[in-house]
Formats: C-alpha cells, sequence, structure tokens
C-alpha cells in the first residue's frame, strides 16, 4: 500500500486524528496552565508576562502555525470518519442499544467537534485576532510594553452569554476528551487490557480537571473572584 492510500484509509485517517489529538492535547495543557496565571490576582502582570512570552518567542509563533494545521487536519479528518462511519450505518438496528452499544459521547463525537469548531471560531474573534491582528490595548511591565489581554479577558467575560457559551463548549470539551484520550491511544497501537484502564481512568480525570479550570476562568471574571 502506498502511503497516500494509507493516510486515505480508515486506519490511516484514525491515526492521524489520533497524532493530531495528542498534539492539541499537550497544547491545552500549556494553554490552560496560562490562563490560570489570571488566579495569581496580580492585576493580569503574569498572565500578561506569559501571553506576551508566547506571543513574541519565535519558537512558539512555529508552533502555533503547526498547531493551527494539527486543528485543521484533526476537524477535516473527524469529518470524514464521522461521514464514512454513518454512510455505514444507513440501515439502523432493529433493537436501539443506546448506552449497550457504545456511549452517548462516543456516538456524539462528531456533534461535540462541531460545538467546539464554532467555540474556537468565536473564541478566537475574540483573543487571538485581535492579539495578532487588529490590536490590543498595551500596559507597561518592567518598564516594557505589553498587550494587555487580561483587560481585554475582562471586559470580555462581563457578558453573561459570553460566559454561558464557554462553559457549554467545556463541557462539550469534556466529554470530547474523555472519548478521544483513549481512542487516540487505541489508534496507535496500545491494546493491553491493563494499560487501557489506565488510560481510561487517567483520560477522564485529564478530561474534567482541564474542562474544569478552562472554565472557572469565564466563571471567576464574571462573578468578581478574579481582580
Amino acid at each position: 500500500m502506498k502511503w497516500s492510500e494509507f493516510f486515505t484509509s480508515s486506519i490511516g485517517r484514525k491515526l492521524v486524528m489520533a497524532l493530531t489529538g495528542l498534539f492539541l492535547i499537550s497544547f491545552l495543557i500549556v494553554h490552560v496552565g496560562i490562563n490560570s496565571c489570571v488566579w495569581a490576582n496580580d492585576g493580569g502582570v503574569m498572565f500578561n508576562k506569559a501571553a506576551h512570552f508566547m506571543g513574541t518567542t519565535v519558537v512558539v509563533r512555529i508552533v502555533e502555525v503547526g498547531l493551527f494545521i494539527g486543528i485543521f487536519i484533526h476537524i477535516i479528518q473527524g469529518y470524514v470518519l464521522e461521514f464514512s462511519n454513518r454512510s455505514k450505518r444507513k440501515i439502523g438496528y432493529d433493537i436501539k442499544l443506546g448506552n449497550k452499544g457504545s456511549k452517548w459521547y462516543s456516538r456524539s463525537m462528531g456533534l461535540l467537534g462541531t460545538i467546539l469548531l464554532l467555540f474556537f471560531i468565536i473564541h478566537w474573534s475574540h483573543f487571538w485576532i485581535p492579539s495578532r491582528f487588529t490590536g490590543v490595548d498595551e500596559t507597561v511591565i518592567d518598564g516594557k510594553p505589553v498587550a494587555d489581554l487580561y483587560s481585554l479577558m475582562k471586559v470580555t467575560f462581563q457578558q453573561a452569554w459570553v460566559v454561558v457559551l464557554y462553559v457549554i463548549a467545556c463541557f462539550s470539551l469534556c466529554w470530547h476528551l474523555i472519548q478521544g484520550f483513549q481512542s487516540a491511544f487505541r489508534a496507535i497501537g496500545v491494546s493491553n487490557r491493563r494499560y487501557l484502564d489506565i488510560i481510561r481512568t487517567t483520560g477522564v480525570v485529564f478530561a474534567i480537571v482541564i474542562s474544569s479550570a478552562f472554565a472557572m476562568i469565564p466563571v471567576g471574571m464574571y462573578m468578581g473572584w478574579v481582580k
């Protein structure tokens, strides 16, 4: 089989989904770590320093390009697999198995992914586009002007509908990760039942912690817990 044929096959697509998914998981760890700097309650100094470092470091900017490529590949392959699976199930089962056949979030990965895609577009319009293109008000830290993304966050998260949207997105992310985390390791060849049990448990904990950490930031800013 040629390489081009492999990556268009069902196995190849799942492998691409797994590798891009694991890459995005590593990004989530970094992203939530930076965002959590707002809890320092120092007027945004620590957060703005971290954001400035990420936005001005050449290596990070190069990785950022890879990140966007990974996101788009993950999305495209996800939809391809979803449509492929649905086309194979045009004739439904006579008996609805429900969660006995598979968990609801496993059957709803397409829907969860679509919610996250819509969220990404809104999230990018809130923060990434202003920070990279349209401009953000500046503040002075250690005698140097830096983009004041902290103040932008506080203003953005004073709108209740935005906070609700972000919480819904985090809820979707949680379930998407619970299924995607273990699926990624299965796709790259992990088959030992003992290891899979550990990965499954780790995935659930990871999904809950990451999603909750992300959700608490807009909620905390809206409620005034972050100063």
